[in-house]
């Protein structure tokens, strides 16, 4: 059983689209999509510096083209089946939801560049920020956060919580951190996942019923929890509130585990997901998709794992 996953904000690395844009195709299709997300995505993936890549405006609609690109890709000229689940981190779930067939790619783009242009928005109203707490027992690690006025922004793994809130109480945490634990500033421009991202869920909202959906090809694993969407009127609704509510990632993982999966592909810019299933879902076969090079294996992988998931499990 094959599992899809996309990447959030964070994974982008400068130069990482060049490999792509040497196959057939891609520097048009990146064209295509920059309309709509309102950037150049083909100059930003192979020349913005890395200061330039972490501006959210930026970063989030490169990451969505990305995992699109390497999707179509891995599926281009091979006759393979679709996988049996899709999940993303944070921005990846607009990325999960072209592939599922949710929604366009092109309104897929457009909705991306609404969600970081208002988290930006957000991000600039007061300085906040984010930090990932490694190791540590959960109850301390929570415990922490809460002491010092932050938010449990994302919970990545059972190794990893990220916290996020004022600038200042984030370096206060550093220095007063959890017993047996480290504190890692992160290089991003807000408390995303947090109740001050509250004015770009509203801006969401009100964008969200321009959109067309439907309901995904394959089961969405939500970043809420790790629930299991089947419609898509209910994923795009929690992408929605997503923004200004913790991700949830050890759920999803959690639930991947539960329904089956044997391997799991990660699309460019990839690694982080993969790197946090390596240490919870051991015995699972994985593969990262971030050079055309990476093709062969991960094929190899779907043509193995894809439509095997047991019968008591396809419901």
């Amino acid at each position: 059983m094959l599992a899809i996953v996309c990447p959030g904000q964070g994974a982008q690395k400068p130069g990482f689209l060049s490999p792509w844009r040497e196959l057939p195709g891609v520097e048009d299709a990146l064209s295509a999509l920059s309309e709509p997300a309102g950037i150049d995505l083909l100059r930003h993936g192979t020349e913005s510096d890395a200061d330039t890549l972490r501006d959210t405006a930026v970063a989030q609609p490169l990451l969505v083209a990305a995992g699109i690109i390497a999707a179509a890709e891995l599926h281009r000229d091979a006759d393979l089946p679709g996988p049996d689940l899709l999940a993303g981190h944070s921005v990846g779930e607009l990325t999960a939801a072209a592939l599922a067939g949710v929604l366009t790619d092109q309104d897929a783009m457009r909705l991306v560049a609404v969600r970081s242009q208002a988290m930006a928005k957000a991000a600039a109203a007061e300085p906040t920020g984010m930090a990932a707490v490694v190791g540590g027992a959960r109850p301390d690690v929570l415990a922490a956060i809460e002491r010092h006025g932050l938010h449990p922004a994302n919970i990545n793994s059972a190794a990893q919580v990220v916290a996020a809130g004022p600038t200042a109480a984030i370096a206060a945490l550093g220095e007063d951190g959890p017993a047996k634990a480290r504190v890692i500033p992160l290089q991003v421009a807000g408390a995303f996942h947090t109740p001050f991202m509250a004015g770009a869920r509203q801006e969401l909202a009100a964008f969200v019923p321009e959109l067309p959906t439907a309901d995904p090809s394959v089961p969405l694993v939500s970043n809420a929890g790790g629930e299991v969407i089947t419609s898509g009127a209910r994923y795009l609704e929690l992408i929605v509130t997503q923004v200004a509510s913790p991700v949830d990632w050890e759920a999803c993982m959690a639930a991947l585990r539960d329904r089956g999966v044997t391997a799991l592909i990660e699309v460019a810019p990839a690694g982080t997901l993969t790197g946090l299933a390596k240490r919870e879902l051991k015995g699972i076969a994985l593969a990262n998709l971030n050079t055309p090079d990476d093709l062969d294996a991960a094929r190899a992988l779907v043509r193995e794992h894809a439509g095997t998931a047991p019968t008591d499990q396809e419901n």
